[in-house]
């Protein structure tokens, strides 16, 4: 199997469906269209196993995906399968606009001033309704939000993991 930092969560399994062992999931890819031709996902159970699932049938219900997996055909052995997340390979990932990432690209990227200061590590990126922020944690284990506004985030490395900043005065003291 793939170690977990070699697969992209694509969706996520809330609930049975029928009675043939059909489930729902929610999406959780900004390319919906990615599923058409897909085979076979992995399902990583909410303490980490994983376990291969063949799909034999699937379509869009609203703006979630009804899956049905090869193996599972009634609700209960459906069931089984309830909030795990459903991932592919990350070399099979939809490349991206060199301006653009995934979100899991960014965790653990160091962030930095466009003087060198170090800010701390990118734990999480929230998502606010407006401009996304990335939370950031320095030594100490303070936590600071950082807005990822174009006048802020000045570089996104991703190779490197590293992001620079040019904060406006009194945003690293709040």
């Amino acid at each position: 199997m793939n170690e977990p930092h070699d697969l992209i969560v694509v969706a996520h399994i809330v609930k049975t469906r029928g009675l043939r062992g059909e489930v729902v999931a929610g999406l959780l890819t900004d390319f919906p269209d990615r599923f058409e031709n897909l085979k076979t996902l992995t399902g990583i159970s909410a303490e980490g196993s994983q376990r291969s699932l063949q799909i034999e049938e699937q379509w869009f219900h609203g703006n979630r995906l009804v899956l049905k997996f090869a193996g599972f055909d009634s609700i209960d052995e459906a069931k089984q399968l309830v909030n795990y997340d459903l991932a592919v390979p990350a070399e099979e990932r939809i490349e991206l606009p060199s301006d653009s990432f995934y979100e899991w690209e960014l965790l653990g990227s160091r962030v930095e001033t466009i003087g060198g200061q170090n800010v701390g590590e990118v734990k999480q990126i929230l998502r606010t309704g407006g401009v996304e922020m990335l939370s950031v944690v320095d030594e100490s284990g303070r936590d600071r939000l950082i807005p990822m506004a174009a006048d802020i985030v000045v570089e996104i490395d991703k190779d490197k993991k590293l992001i620079r900043i040019d904060p406006p005065e009194g945003l690293l003291e709040l």
